[in-house]
């Protein structure tokens, strides 16, 4: 999920949901019905695909029609896209809160400004938000996204500070 242009990932086709082309999508925003508020959807290359009414909910997500997707064929074929909405159709964040793609490519820095690598993806597998750091060499390090693990986010000079764990 990267910042393209402007551009913030929303949700991701899971799969087909029936035979008449609607999808079931997997959501990024706060409440998964929002998803079809903010107009029009777009890829990555910010090419405009359709718009989404949402038809029922799913753990996680929406299933919802897209003008154009008529059959499940049409609707499997988009299983894995990303869907894309400018960052200014977005509601404004609070104070700690922030869009995967403001931290993404963010310098994590430790506690005495000494950079230990660059943002390059924020996870979720269920237990909580992990933002992955990668050194300029080595393996990239999993970090919890809490206030102990990363105090300070700057988004106006483009990092974070993280405490890294330790290796023991």
């Amino acid at each position: 999920m990267a910042d393209d242009g402007g551009m913030v990932c929303v949700a991701s086709v899971a799969t087909a949901h029936g035979v008449r082309g609607a999808l079931k999508l997997r959501c990024y925003t706060e409440e998964p019905e929002s998803v079809a508020a903010y107009g029009p959807v777009f890829d990555a290359e910010g090419r405009e695909l359709f718009h989404l009414t949402v038809i029922g909910s799913t753990k996680g997500g929406v299933i919802a029609r897209a003008d154009g997707i008529d059959d499940r064929d049409a609707a499997e074929a988009l299983r894995g896209l990303d869907l894309y909405v400018p960052r200014d159709r977005l509601p404004a964040t609070e104070e700690d809160e922030f869009y995967v793609s403001d931290l993404v490519g963010m310098d994590a820095v430790d506690p005495d400004g000494v950079v230990q690598g660059r943002i390059v993806a924020v996870h979720n597998f269920g237990a909580g938000d992990l933002i992955e750091v990668q050194p300029a060499e080595g393996q990239s390090q999993l970090v919890p996204f809490t206030r102990e693990a990363v105090p300070d986010v700057d988004l106006a000079a483009r990092r974070v500070v993280v405490v890294l764990p330790r290796a023991g």
